[in-house]
């Protein structure tokens, strides 16, 4: 089974930052939904932050924005999450997710079939982030 490839997550002290990386090794399109939910044991599931790869429209859950970034880089297969200003609530596991070809409908679309696993099938193994205060 295909899986993307994550990394960056750890442990940082509130008001600083990290960098997600996650590689779609198997990708050969252009035009892709991509992003990160998380999720913590025992609480729902909660959307962060998707990129219509291609053309670059990106959406964000509220209580990110402006402190998070997403960004791709279509020739490294990879996309980006710059978390900057981490509170503690941000602590969770992160799990980059994609639903190939379908990027071209913009970054609305995407995200509102984030939480879709039949949509976003192919799954990275999940990055966790400790934020401490």
């Amino acid at each position: 089974q295909e899986q993307l490839v994550e990394s960056g997550g750890g442990s940082v002290q509130a008001g600083e930052s990290l960098t997600l990386s996650c590689l779609d090794p198997g990708n050969t399109y252009i035009h892709n939904c991509m992003g990160w939910f998380r999720q913590a044991p025992g609480k729902e599931r909660e959307r962060v932050a998707v990129i219509a790869t291609g053309g670059g429209s990106t959406s964000y859950a509220d209580s990110v924005k402006g402190r998070f970034t997403i960004s791709q880089d279509n020739a490294k297969k990879t996309v980006y999450l710059q978390l900057n200003s981490l509170k503690p609530e941000d602590t969770d596991m992160y799990y980059c997710v994609t639903q190939r070809g379908v990027g071209s409908s913009g970054g609305g679309y995407c995200y509102s079939r984030l939480l879709s696993s039949s949509l976003y099938n192919i799954w990275g193994q999940g990055t966790q982030v400790t934020v401490s205060s």
